[in-house]
């Protein structure tokens, strides 16, 4: 079996990239250090099981030429060698297959995530908290860094508006599955009659935009800045720190107030705006590659809900793929790992069957 050309260049590109971060210089330049780190990262699981698929054919290809000197006794060993050097090639080429499907161009990055209360007033404001609550966790619980950019908070603790940056590896690629709408269906605290209300919020996944990525013209926004406030419209700071941008072309607009200073305000706005317009251009583009959106799974699909959390039954059901587990109170404590897994199945083989 010969090699693959393709294999050769990615052992060639990762054998340059250990060089290259081994460089003195490169350890002076935090950013080229970072994108060459995250580069080797991505070719090494490639690289490595490259390197064993290798390795189990050159010991086809020994066993295989030992054979016709061999007596009946080797034989007997050398096939059973060849046999399990064969199985573990064949496991990896399967493998590198995977690895080596169209990649998400969006894997590696951070992401922004907002959570709106939607649907059932000051209940559906829990609820944002509820989600924002399992969502700390499983950042806690998978080791990323979670900063907050921005939250408005309702009458009863819950949530009207959050926004938050989740920062560490796989962050986009586990965490977007979770845009769109989410249901709960449960007796709200606001309930005397003990019966159950559905309500909903909605969650926006967005990949972090570099600016290299998304270039914006000064000229095209309107930067508004006031006084911030809190809940019931009281004034929580005594200086107009609080800034709202409005991109003029396209009519987003992105407001931030929870930090003291303006500037701050308006890098934690800017990052927001920047990564709206990426996905926005993206969508753009997988429109135009397919008139059907792959919506099922990872199309973060807005027209109707995505996940259903029922507190009576302990249940959660995701729409997308019919899955239902009775462990309402794990998830919401954060092990979202099995839902997670679930959908990046159903994603890989969807893919398999389109490519």
């Amino acid at each position: 079996m010969e090699d693959n050309s393709a294999y050769q260049e990615i052992e060639a590109e990762f054998v340059a990239l250990e060089e290259r971060l081994a460089a003195p210089e490169l350890l002076a330049d935090r950013d080229a250090y970072t994108a060459v780190a995250r580069s080797y990262k991505e070719l090494e699981a490639k690289a490595t099981r490259i390197r064993e698929l290798r390795r189990h054919r050159e010991d086809i290809e020994a066993a295989t030429e030992m054979m016709a000197e061999a007596d009946d006794a080797e034989r007997g060993l050398l096939q059973a060698e060849i046999e399990a050097a064969s199985a573990a090639a064949n496991g990896l080429e399967a493998e590198l297959a995977d690895l080596m499907a169209p990649r998400d161009p969006n894997d590696g990055k951070n992401v922004i995530v907002e959570i709106k209360g939607a649907e059932g007033g000051e209940e559906a404001n829990l609820f944002a908290r509820d989600l924002f609550d399992m969502y700390a966790a499983y950042a806690g619980q998978q080791r990323w860094k979670l900063e907050m950019m921005g939250a408005q908070s309702s009458d009863r603790g819950g949530y009207t508006d959050v926004v938050f940056m989740l920062r560490g590896d796989d962050v986009w690629r586990k965490m977007k599955y979770e845009g769109g709408p989410h249901r709960v269906q449960r007796v709200p605290v606001t309930e005397s009659q003990g019966r159950v209300h559905t309500s909903s919020a909605t969650v926006s996944v967005l990949p972090e935009a570099e600016e290299v990525e998304v270039q914006i013209d000064e000229k095209d926004l309107q930067i508004d800045v006031y006084r911030s406030s809190g809940p019931g419209g009281q004034s929580v700071n005594t200086t107009d720190s609080a800034v709202r941008i409005t991109h003029k072309p396209t009519g987003l607009v992105v407001s931030m107030q929870d930090e003291k200073s303006q500037l701050q305000n308006r890098n934690k706005a800017m990052a927001v705006l920047r990564a709206r317009l990426l996905q926005a251009e993206q969508q753009r583009r997988q429109d135009e590659l397919s008139e059907q959106r792959r919506d099922q799974v990872g199309g973060g699909g807005r027209s109707e809900k995505i996940r259903t959390y029922n507190f009576k039954e302990n249940r959660v059901s995701d729409h997308r793929i019919g899955l239902t587990l009775y462990k309402l109170d794990r998830i919401l404590a954060g092990d979202l790992d099995q839902v997670v897994a679930a959908l990046a199945e159903a994603e890989r083989q969807e893919n398999l069957v389109g490519s």
